[in-house]
């Protein structure tokens, strides 16, 4: 079905996001930014990394989501010993009743779920995490020489905690640029913290209404791939990116002297997709170099690698971004 960007669709999804937003509140308490780059992702057909402390209710924020939008969703824990095919599936032998032969057949793994958290992701060798790269990226999975194709709409949302770093495996670089967000998860305020504590503890159990279906998501993915954006935005993203480059000759002094490597092309992109899914959820048809900006360090934050002398001066890559943007203005 081919889709055209018009105002009665941009009011449809703004109306729709509304919604939404309104559901997830009867649950979720505050993190009104996170919620809202985590809708951005989906529309998308992003990924998001989300780190945060325990405690700050990342599990049921992603649940949530998915009972609003009446989706399928798997909890994965990832431990040292998970294994690739407690991941994507594994195939068994199967005797037939009938004739009394034997067969194999496939038995799908958690990640055959629209919604799929990836909970502590860095906690599960390499080898394991590799198992997400085509699920994420292609949506599919390949076992025993079968591709099997994943329910779409298909997110995943992986968690890490940044405090405990014994028995982690940090997440290679080519897997850091699948996810679209890199998300930090913030304490709530005291009047948030009370009214979670209030919630909690009470006998009163909110339940969410869905609003969206996965028909509706699927939809809205191929309404904002038609979303016009200007020349301008486009080669203000696609700017931005190449001037994280260490040695190019867009790059400022201060990237050379405090970055290794910078982001590819997929940051380009995902600026501009997110830039048109900020604009239509505000109900704007086109969206603006503000737009980009606002989600430049969600995108860039783990795409760019810092060297020695950024670690030894302090310099942070968040630091490193809000220069970048206050140089391209």
């Amino acid at each position: 079905m081919e889709i055209k960007t018009s105002p009665e669709t941009i009011d449809h999804l703004h109306a729709g996001y509304k919604s939404l937003r309104s559901e997830i509140a009867k649950v979720i308490v505050g993190q009104d930014d996170v919620i809202h780059r985590i809708i951005v992702s989906i529309l998308c057909r992003g990924h998001v990394l989300l780190i945060g402390v325990p405690g700050l209710a990342k599990t049921l924020l992603i649940h949530t989501i998915s009972e609003a939008v009446e989706l399928d969703f798997n909890r994965i824990q990832f431990t040292p010993d998970l294994m690739p095919s407690d991941i994507t599936g594994t195939e068994i032998i199967e005797q037939d009743r009938s004739t009394g032969g034997r067969e194999f057949k496939f038995v799908k793994g958690p990640v055959f779920a629209n919604v799929v958290l990836a909970d502590e992701i860095n906690r599960t060798p390499p080898k394991t995490q590799a198992a997400l790269l085509e699920a994420m990226q292609e949506h599919r999975v390949t076992a025993a020489g079968h591709t099997y194709a994943l329910p779409e709409p298909f997110f995943v949302l992986a968690t890490q905690n940044p405090i405990e770093q014994e028995g982690t495996y940090p997440l290679p670089e080519a897997q850091l640029d699948r996810f679209m967000l890199n998300l930090w998860l913030d304490y709530p305020t005291f009047e948030q913290e009370v009214e979670v504590v209030r919630q909690t503890t009470s006998a009163r159990t909110s339940k969410v209404a869905c609003v969206m279906t996965a028909q509706d998501i699927l939809t809205y993915q191929q309404f904002i791939r038609e979303i016009p954006v200007a020349d301008n935005v486009i080669e203000y993203a696609v700017r931005l990116v190449g001037k994280t480059r260490p040695g190019s000759t867009a790059a400022p002094d201060f990237v050379n002297q405090y970055l290794s490597y910078g982001a590819g092309p997929r940051a380009s992109q995902y600026l501009i997709m997110g830039a048109k899914t900020m604009a239509a959820l505000d109900g704007r048809l086109t969206p603006s170099i503000s737009d980009v900006n606002s989600l430049a360090i969600s995108v860039l934050r783990h795409r760019i690698v810092s060297n020695f002398t950024a670690e030894a001066e302090g310099v942070t890559s968040v630091e490193v971004i809000e220069r970048l943007m206050e140089h391209s203005v």
